[in-house]
């Protein structure tokens, strides 16, 4: 039987493969560190844990800040022979409590931690629970007929102590989960700024703001048009995104520069994916700014139409200006300015069926050009058939010019130095004007849609493209126009 507590210096041992040092088949531990880095509950537990095994050796030669280390405690005072991890305070063998040779640190109870970490298993369903205790096969009959006096006096001191779970483990459950959670909210809040596919889902309102499509599935569609004939990026940005940070430039007119913060890319990516990208968006989009065939008109025809001229209105034209920065050049300038706007200006000439889709768009004109010139050299008259009907406004004087093609227009009629207009005439203006005012509804549309085109566009966005009859900003009207077609009429109402 051990009755003293056996703590030895230890100068010259053999060492197990876990670093315990052993003698004649016992193990010997050194006493617990304090470790006072790994934060303050660490700290408090550790240095707790340190002065308990000092109360339980009670040595007047070993205190708190003098313990050397080869100063060591054997095996036989702990339950499995070997201390608990100081994390589990609730364990038995935290703290040497067998053999001591004094009363004052009772010898605790197996028996009860075996249960309540059972207890615990069988509520948590964690089958990494603390495992049972079982006292070492060494220990002689009379130790262990010691522990089970000293099990029988401390059990009802000890027992709700050791049902209780760890405090530390508690705190650290909690901390953990708390961090999970704000884990959880963080990659949440991270997605929805990441301007990916993800982010959009299931939220058309907000397709519709950055894109003016009504629907995610229609920008994917064109996304999958699009996709085996858009720029590489070098991964910078992904073809999603180089269609998004376009169109986002399109509709909201952002500058460069905020975009790149947006997408987390230099500047120079941006202007370069958005120049590559009109560029495939034009060629692949183009076809959609039709001129559909005289029966699919005719079986079309609103009954508007029907009933003011039939079914031969073919097309309602008019014009629109884009405001441009001036040129340095005095000639370019004169061609550019417009009196009507007093602002240097691009005009396009505009042409819609009677469903209010865009059929026809025109390359820009400097803003000093009539919009007579504009019809006659646009391409317009070409597409005409005889007995086509043109709706126009007062300033369109085209009629010689769709005569020509044997077709007819009809535009406001003119005073022409009477005081009032006939009561004829004035019942066909109010026709003309009421059917001819939606060409001027979808002109408002797409510059509201695309704000881009409200602003002042640079001069680098009117030069020439290279080996190509036609600017930038050419494409970037007739992409406008395309994606304007695939959202619903503004004419025509669901």
């Amino acid at each position: 039987m051990v009755k003293a507590c056996c703590v030895i210096n230890c100068h010259t041992r053999t060492h197990d493969r876990h670093g315990k040092r052993i003698s004649n088949g016992v193990r010997f531990f050194s006493f617990p560190a304090w470790k006072q880095h790994l934060g303050s509950q660490v700290s408090e537990l550790t240095k707790r844990r340190r002065m308990a095994w000092l109360a339980a050796v009670r040595r007047k030669t070993i205190t708190f800040n003098n313990i050397s280390r080869n100063t060591l405690v054997c095996s036989r005072h702990f339950h499995k022979g070997k201390p608990a991890y100081e994390m589990l305070e609730c364990d038995p063998d935290w703290v040497p409590s067998l053999h001591l040779g004094h009363k004052e640190v009772k010898a605790t109870h197996s028996g009860q931690f075996n249960r309540s970490a059972r207890r615990l298993q069988a509520v948590t369903g964690d089958h990494a629970a603390p495992a049972p205790l079982h006292v070492a096969g060494q220990m002689d009959e009379a130790a262990t007929a010691d522990d089970a006096s000293q099990m029988d006096d401390t059990g009802s001191n000890n027992n709700v102590a050791e049902q209780q779970e760890c405090h530390l483990c508690s705190c650290r459950r909690g901390e953990i989960n708390r961090l999970l959670e704000e884990n959880r909210r963080l990659k949440e809040e991270l997605a929805q700024k990441r301007m990916d596919e993800d982010s959009f889902k299931d939220d058309d309102a907000k397709v519709k703001y950055y894109t003016g499509l009504p629907c995610l599935a229609l920008l994917m569609g064109v996304l999958t048009q699009l996709l085996p004939c858009l720029p590489q990026t070098g991964r910078k940005l992904s073809p999603f995104q180089m269609l998004l940070s376009t169109l986002m430039r399109l509709r909201l007119n952002l500058p460069i520069q905020h975009i790149a913060y947006l997408f987390s890319v230099d500047r120079k990516t941006v202007s370069t994916t958005f120049r590559d990208t009109i560029g495939t968006m034009f060629r692949h989009l183009k076809p959609l700014v039709h001129w559909p065939e005289r029966h699919c008109l005719q079986a079309t025809m609103p009954h508007q139409f029907v009933e003011a001229f039939g079914n031969r209105v073919a097309v309602i034209v008019d014009c629109f200006e884009i405001r441009i920065e001036r040129a340095s050049n005095l000639k370019a300038r004169a061609q550019t300015f417009s009196h009507y706007k007093h602002h240097h200006t691009l005009k396009y000439l505009i042409g819609i069926t009677p469903r209010g889709s865009i059929s026809f768009i025109s390359q820009g004109w400097g803003g000093r050009v009539s919009d007579k010139h504009v019809t006659e050299n646009s391409g317009l008259l070409n597409k005409l058939l005889p007995g086509d009907l043109v709706l126009a406004d007062r300033g369109f004087d085209i009629r010689d010019s769709v005569g020509l093609v044997c077709a007819e227009v009809k535009i406001p009629a003119f005073t022409r130095g009477r005081s009032q207009l006939d009561a004829k005439d004035v019942e066909e203006t109010r026709r003309i004007a009421h059917l001819r005012v939606h060409v001027e509804r979808v002109i408002g549309c797409v510059r509201t849609k695309y704000t881009i085109l409200n602003g002042i566009v640079p001069v680098s966005m009117v030069l020439p493209c290279q080996g190509e009859d036609m600017t930038f900003l050419d494409k970037i009207v007739t992409v406008c126009s395309a994606l304007t077609n695939m959202c619903p009429s503004v004419v025509m109402k669901p």
